[in-house]
């Protein structure tokens, strides 16, 4: 018995082994060289755990690589596509982009935690769907991201970013200033 459990904890260990390294990859598939795998953190998810809490439709994340951006109500970070056109009410990623980079949905009103309810709307796409937009821009989950609080998609191929609250492109954050004083420590 000992020896099955041992051989059933080395295959499973194996299999964690290898499952890591290809979410780790950032080979980029033709879309383009990532630079962001920072781990987010939410600020404004759903309380308590009886299933009935209603989360936002898009919340704000802090992330330690981009500073605080958006993510959608399943947590997952949400992007903006430099080759649509702000305020176009259109989406230029379709077919396979829109497999890659799929669509946030809108459903109803959307509810928002941390993001001004003025800036989200919507668009329907060429298929009839409805999509989240924020300040303008139509928003997308990227499908490489392996969950939530992953930023893969940050900065793919120089068009795909990270959205801040305010519908601006995320960047790299900030490193702490050097010098300045010691601190107290």
């Amino acid at each position: 018995m000992k020896r099955a459990q041992f051989l059933f904890l080395a295959v499973s260990g194996a299999a964690a082994v290898i499952a890591l390294a290809a979410c780790g990859s950032s080979s980029g598939s033709g879309y383009g060289s990532g630079s962001g795998g920072g781990a987010l953190a939410t600020t404004a998810q759903a309380q308590g755990g009886s299933g009935s809490a209603t989360t936002a439709a898009l919340s704000t994340t802090s992330s330690s690589t981009l500073g605080t951006i958006v993510a959608d109500s399943k947590n997952r970070t949400v992007y903006l596509y430099t080759k649509d056109t702000q305020n176009s009410g259109t989406s230029t990623c379709t077919a396979t982009c829109a497999s890659n980079w799929p669509p946030v949905p809108a459903s109803g009103a959307a509810t928002v935690k941390g993001i001004d309810q003025s800036l989200v709307g919507s668009i329907t796409r060429a298929d009839g769907t409805k999509q989240l937009t924020l300040a303008g821009w139509p928003l997308y989950e990227f499908a490489g991201d392996t969950g939530p609080g992953v930023v893969n998609g940050q900065n793919k191929g120089g068009v795909w970013f990270a959205v801040t609250p305010t519908g601006a492109k995320a960047a790299a954050a900030a490193p702490p200033a050097a010098g300045g004083g010691g601190g107290g420590y």
